[in-house]
């Protein structure tokens, strides 16, 4: 049956989350990395509803029984999904307000939840900042006749105040929403102590409804759909119809998730889920603070000593030059450079690459793909403006559809196009996820052409937080790959092979397969490492590979739908996760062993989105300086037994018990250390 032979797609995800949540319960960390593991853990249950579950709901509501190949309908999903989902959530509250907040408090950052055991001073100062700052942003929607009940934006956090008319003794509804743009804790004067914001309004809701008097107020929080499509063949304009799409989001998707605090009485429950139109199975009792996402501004706190000892990533020997400016061309004729990001430094290695191309007189030509960007000052853009001011040839493709930077990048296009640069859409239907780079030069032996493939994006906050690996070469065949690659992108070219890269849609899935299917034999070897292993057509020649005598490694951060270890099926597989400071989010394929091994590095996973639906681009590497660096990058990936959690055939992940306390982090940054030192590659 289907279903014995793939794991489930959104339940899988929701156990790498529990993963991250497992190192905010990792009490040898420092107590502010533990906060950031919550807040990380909350804001990516937050996306998941936001899309995974929306979508699911959306089935439901149209009456598909389509199942999954697992074998579960959609409604079979959503009760599996609220099930584990609400565990973990009330496992996360728990953990903050019975574990992390006292450990806080030790430290001399305490949370203040009730106003009751405060001193006057600290009293009047409250009732300072209420008066000053906040008051002046609320704005109370009550409901009644002449008042509907108002649109609760997404993931907004509100309370709900129910005042009583004391001459009439008739009791109202009303919508207080908490100003986002307002700091999400207030300070105490002795700076040790922090109010939630929340905690200050309700304290003060009497200011808000003068004459009346307030009964109760409770926090809640609604999650709506944030998963619009786009019909691009109707668009005349994508750009507007972007926009367009983000403002239905803002003002017209469904709820699908209501969290509420455990005080709430049944009868404000009752008229939010009326109003909302939500099931009782879509509200979450939290017994702690709402939106744990906004313990982000505790980690902010300048408090280095509750954190991990920040990493300073270091730049590679052949492109430090003694520490001025190499010349970046030159060392690309002499052969490929890998970077692997955090480690190797992104801005003496990507944006000097493409800082250089914007300067050098002989540049004639920039392109550039871009998906998520920063949302500080990007060198990147400043290098793309400044190339096109200086009369190169300069084509940036900016991907509108990139979920949750949308308005973010609309804003970069908009600037890029100002300056003259030619900015692109991608292709009608498509996704544009490559991260690719080209550079067309002028030399004296003719035109030569320098490339990136990343697997990242070109973003330096997160290339600080993100384990990305990333191939600066100078070889004619990618370069040329890649020219093509940007006619298809930015014209109606219909490019029928590549001679090294691989290409997604049409041409990476069945080289994939291809590839996997080739080590299908007692001495075949396969190390995959990948964010995530959903489609069933590579879990099946990943199977057939292991049935043939393969021996199979896979290291899959978060959703893996294969069953690892199944005699007869997979027993020579096995899959583990790392999941630990960095965000393992490189993309390594390794198949055969000794003189015929292969690598490809590149922007896609094995699922069907990437597959299918998305332009994507794996680049071989070669040089056996490089593979070998690849190969000790796996190597100290399967090693680990500090930061790794293995999978089981029953889907259960398990962490892997320390002997020798080998921590991939660590052992890379010790890596990055010796090859600066040494001069190695």
């Amino acid at each position: 049956m289907p279903g014995d032979r793939y794991l489930n797609r959104e339940l899988s995800w929701l156990e790498f989350n529990a993963r991250v949540l497992a190192i905010a319960e990792d009490a040898s960390l420092p107590v502010l990395e533990r906060v950031k593991f919550v807040a990380i853990f909350a804001n990516n249950l937050d996306e998941f509803f936001q899309v995974r579950v929306a979508g699911l709901q959306e089935q439901v509501e149209a009456g598909v029984q389509k199942a999954s190949p697992d074998g579960r309908t959609p409604a079979e999903q959503l009760e599996g999904i609220r099930d584990r989902s609400r565990g973990l959530a009330t496992r996360a509250a728990e953990l903050f307000t019975s574990e992390l907040a006292p450990a806080l408090e030790k430290e001399r950052i305490r949370i203040v939840r009730s106003l009751d055991g405060l001193g006057s001073a600290d009293l009047e100062f409250l009732e300072q900042e209420f008066t000053e700052d906040i008051f002046p942003v609320l704005t109370p929607l009550s409901v009644d006749p002449a008042h509907l009940f108002p649109y609760i934006s997404s993931l907004s956090l509100n309370l709900a105040a129910i005042a009583r008319d004391p001459m009439t003794g008739v009791r109202r509804f009303a919508r207080v929403k908490v100003p986002p743009l307002l700091p999400r804790f207030v300070a105490l004067p002795d700076g040790e102590r922090f109010v939630p914001l929340e905690d200050v309004i309700a304290a003060h809701l009497d200011r808000l409804f003068p004459g009346m008097e307030i009964v109760a107020n409770h926090a809640f929080r609604v999650t709506r759909d944030a998963d619009v499509e786009v019909e691009e063949d109707e668009a005349g304009d994508l750009l507007e119809a972007i926009q367009s799409v983000l403002r239905r989001r803002r003002r017209g998707a469904s709820s699908v998730r209501l969290e509420v605090d455990e005080t709430m009485t049944p009868e404000v429950l009752s008229l939010l889920r009326r109003e909302l139109d939500l099931e009782e199975a879509e509200v979450y009792v939290t017994p702690g603070p709402l939106d744990l996402a906004a313990l982000w501004s505790l980690y902010a706190l300048d408090r280095p000593e509750l954190k991990q000892q920040p990493w300073v990533p270091v730049t590679q020997p052949r492109l430090a030059n003694g520490g001025g400016a190499p010349d970046l061309f030159g060392v690309l004729r002499n052969g490929d450079v890998l970077v692997h990001h955090p480690y190797d430094s992104f801005t003496s290695s990507i944006e000097a690459f493409i800082e250089q191309a914007a300067l050098d007189p002989d540049v004639l030509a920039i392109k550039q793909t871009m998906y998520r960007t920063s949302t500080q000052e990007s060198r990147i853009i400043r290098s793309l403006i400044r190339a096109a001011e200086l009369g190169k040839q300069v084509v940036a493709l900016v991907e509108l559809k990139a979920r949750f930077d949308e308005e973010l990048n609309i804003t970069y296009a908009r600037e890029l196009e100002q300056a003259g640069v030619h900015v692109v859409y991608g292709v009608v239907g498509l996704k544009t996820h490559a991260k690719i780079s080209l550079v067309v030069r002028r030399e004296r032996s003719g035109v030569r052409r320098y490339a990136h493939v990343g697997t990242g994006n070109y973003n330096p906050v997160t290339a600080r937080l993100y384990e990305d690996i990333g191939l600066l070469t100078a070889d004619q065949d990618i370069g040329a790959d890649l020219t093509d690659l940007f006619n298809l992108l930015t014209g109606y070219s219909r490019q029928g092979e590549y001679r090294k890269l691989l290409v997604a849609p049409n041409y990476l899935r069945p080289r994939m397969r291809e590839l996997i299917l080739g080590q299908a034999h007692e001495r075949g070897r396969i190390v995959l490492k990948m964010n995530a292993l959903v489609d069933p057509e590579m879990v099946d020649a990943l199977y057939e590979a292991s049935a043939a005598g393969a021996d199979i490694d896979l290291i899959v951060r978060g959703i893996c739908c294969l069953r690892p270890e199944v005699p007869g099926l997979s027993e020579n597989i096995r899959v583990r996760s790392i999941v630990g400071r960095y965000l393992e989010h490189s993309r390594i394929f390794r198949f055969g062993e000794h003189d015929s091994r292969r690598h490809y590095i590149g922007s896609a996973d094995l699922m069907q989105r990437n597959l299918d639906h998305r332009v994507e681009a794996l680049a071989p590497v070669t040089a056996p300086p490089l593979a070998e660096r690849l190969d000790q990058i796996l190597s100290v990936l399967l090693e680990d037994d500090t930061l790794a959690w293995t999978l089981g055939p029953d889907g259960t992940w398990t962490k892997v018990p320390t002997e020798r306390g080998s921590n991939t982090h660590l052992r890379l940054q010790e890596l990055a250390v010796e090859r600066a030192g040494s001069g190695q590659p």
